[in-house]
């Protein structure tokens, strides 16, 4: 009597590991992938570099605003702080009365950096998020006024002013520079990633008017850019000269046109003009110290979609 073995079926068993890669709604991840990497010894030292560099300048000033005149222009000039400074500083200061000139700064660059952030960002919104007639057209329009030279209005902007009675007042400096065609344009580019058009809408739905919407959702939507657009425009405010040094004259200058005084005469005091540079720096320094964390959140949440 003869036996037949049975037929066996083949093993269909899979491996474990193909069937983790087969297994619906897994994802295949490249090797490395989310693992944080670790800064070596070379992007260490790139920062270094980048970081001493950076602070060098206002260093520089430091030192320079320290020492005499004859240490300043000496052929190898010093690199260690001097006991002068308080001396400069208060030689700087009543010399180009910079308390006023720190005040009418303080005013101007307050007045342009509310003022833009709030046209600019109605305007931005409405480029964004609005549908209108000529809403193409419009926009290149304010991005080609970003092609015109500021030199070429100075003229006509100077007639005005003085046609208007603002000659030698802050207002001349003020109104002109209310609004800006970069303000625009970033707050459009930031409001037409950030903010959806189904949070408009159910704010509509909602029976929310357009002064309500951009109060509840546009403005706490584009706080992180304002932050950012405000710093860029106080900053610019602040250091701006030429203009300022047309319109104004010197009994009512901004902290800009103050230190050129310093530096009009046959042969300035470098370390006069370094000690009231220092002293037009500080303020911008108080400024980041207090809003840096705020102006760093707004660039990152600028520069991280999804």
């Amino acid at each position: 009597m003869t036996t037949t073995s049975p037929i066996t079926a083949p093993d269909r068993r899979v491996p474990k590991a193909a069937a983790r890669s087969e297994a619906p709604g897994r994802r295949r991840f490249k090797p490395g992938a989310g693992r944080q990497h670790h800064a070596g010894p070379f992007a260490y030292f790139a920062l270094a570099v980048v970081g001493i560099g950076s602070l060098f300048p206002l260093y520089w000033t430091l030192v320079a605003a320290s020492r005499t005149q004859n240490e300043v222009l000496d052929t190898t000039p010093p690199f260690i702080p001097g006991g002068n400074l308080f001396n400069n500083l208060e030689a700087a200061w009543e010399q180009a009365h910079l308390g006023k000139a720190i005040w009418n700064t303080l005013i101007v660059s307050a007045s342009i950096t509310a003022a833009t952030l709030f046209f600019c960002t109605l305007a931005g919104y409405a480029f964004a998020k609005m549908r209108f007639r000529g809403r193409g057209a419009l926009m290149t329009a304010v991005i080609a006024t970003l092609t015109i030279p500021p030199q070429l209005s100075v003229v006509p902007l100077f007639m005005m002013m003085s046609d208007i009675g603002w000659g030698g007042k802050l207002e001349s400096v003020i109104f002109p520079t209310l609004v800006s065609a970069f303000g625009v344009f970033f707050m459009r580019q930031y409001l037409s990633e950030a903010l959806p058009y189904e949070l408009i809408e159910a704010a509509r739905v909602d029976g929310a008017n357009n002064i309500r919407i951009v109060r509840s959702i546009v403005l706490p939507v584009a706080r992180p850019a304002m932050m950012v657009l405000g710093m860029l425009t106080f900053v610019q405010a602040w250091n701006d000269f030429f203009w300022p040094y047309l319109a104004l004259n010197q009994e009512n200058p901004t902290l800009q046109v103050a230190l050129g005084q310093l530096s009009a005469s046959y042969v300035p005091d470098q370390s006069i003009v370094m000690a009231g540079a220092l002293i037009s720096t500080l303020p911008l320094l108080v400024v980041f110290v207090v809003f840096g964390k705020q102006i760093v959140g707004g660039i990152m949440s600028g520069a991280v979609k999804g």
